[in-house]
């Protein structure tokens, strides 16, 4: 792997699981349990000018990567109750890097949006920990990828994608030894 391949994919690329047992299932309920405190223990003692400093060249910030956790696990919430309630909905893809330069990313502590994730996945978690194997097997519809996963490999991204932003994060502050 080239050195801008691992840094922008740390964790490696996410692979789509064939089948999901049940101690997979926990740890993937597990990552997305502890994102939010995980994200704010890694960016407690950074000031403003790490904050502002892209995780690999021509990266996002790491202000960025925090609105865009909310962001994106706002859109996740979203798009597991469309799944629970309809019909294997087909879901609306967004332009994740025009997000990241909205004002609201621009403009907002990302504490505002550490403690969204606290309130989010707290909600989240408590969906995810009481849904029945028939519900686990629901799906929805991705235009923009042409898949249609069940929730039990969305939980499996998911997962991947809090590990994979977290590790943006820490292996930036490791790098240069903040």
């Amino acid at each position: 792997m080239d050195d801008l391949e691992q840094l922008k994919y740390p964790i490696g690329r996410f692979t789509p699981p064939e089948n999901v047992s049940a101690a997979q299932l926990d740890k993937y309920i597990n990552d997305i349990r502890y994102l939010p405190t995980s994200v704010e223990l890694a960016v407690q003692k950074l000031d403003q000018h790490q904050l502002e400093t892209p995780y690999r060249p021509g990266g996002w910030t790491i202000n960025q990567v925090v609105h865009h956790l909310a962001d994106s696990h706002m859109n996740a919430l979203t798009r597991f109750k469309l799944a629970l309630t309809e019909d294997s909905p087909t879901i609306k893809p967004y332009e994740e890097n025009l997000w990241a330069e909205l004002p609201d990313v621009k403009n907002t502590p990302i504490n505002v949006s550490i403690t969204l994730l606290f309130a989010l996945h707290t909600r989240w978690v408590n969906l995810l920990d009481n849904l029945t194997e028939e519900q686990w097997a629901r799906t929805y519809t991705h235009p923009a990828n042409k898949t249609t996963p069940t929730l039990k490999v969305v939980a499996a991204n998911y997962s991947w994608h809090s590990r994979h932003h977290l590790a943006h994060i820490e292996n930036l502050i490791e790098r240069n030894n903040w």
